[in-house]
């Protein structure tokens, strides 16, 4: 008799134990399910245009220039995107392309990174590419934190009404407080 019962306490201890380690796996389980990926979408994202905040939605983003005003200043989308590590923290960032008119004649190009870290993406500030310029390629270079903004403008002292036909590079740089800055090359 004396048997039975410890064969019974041995089976349900364990149960016990695989219960309470079943129990235990869940949560590492959902805490490694929350460390899936996070993945950049450059059409639904805010950042700033000279002090000026913007929030794609689906790739675009208007503003009225006042309120009751017909002009409407249109931010959009444009692409480009490439990736890579642009700030020396091991995890790639992502740099793309947005245009903005503001019902003039002009078209201006922007490059914006989104940093990425362990919970997602913080945007810097657009910089200023050109105006009505043919952008070409962005390239990270990670070893010196560079971002490479590639592009064709105008030659010096042609109307913006000529088609750009000059190659240029834009060098940008995040600063340590998460700031785009750049110097042309």
């Amino acid at each position: 008799m004396n048997k039975k019962i410890i064969i019974a306490l041995s089976i349900v201890t364990l149960i016990l134990i695989i219960g309470v380690l079943s129990v235990n796996k869940i949560p590492n389980q959902n805490k490694n399910h929350n460390q899936t990926p996070i993945a950049f979408d450059g059409k639904n994202t805010s950042f700033e245009i000279d002090g000026s905040t913007v929030n794609l939605v689906n790739g675009v983003s208007e503003i009225s220039v006042a309120p009751g005003s017909a002009s409407k200043v249109t931010t959009r989308y444009f692409g480009n995107e490439t990736n890579g590590d642009l700030n020396g923290d091991g995890l790639d960032d992502v740099a793309f392309i947005v245009t903005q008119d503001g019902g003039g004649s002009g078209t201006f190009y922007y490059v914006v990174v989104a940093l990425k870290n362990l919970d997602g993406y913080k945007n810097t500030n657009a910089f200023l590419i050109g105006d009505r310029i043919a952008p070409q390629t962005l390239e990270i270079n990670t070893s010196a934190k560079e971002l490479h903004v590639n592009f064709v403008e105008r030659k010096p002292g042609e109307p913006m009404s000529a088609k750009p036909s000059v190659g240029a590079t834009l060098i940008p740089k995040v600063t340590p407080g998460g700031v785009l800055e750049g110097l042309m090359k």
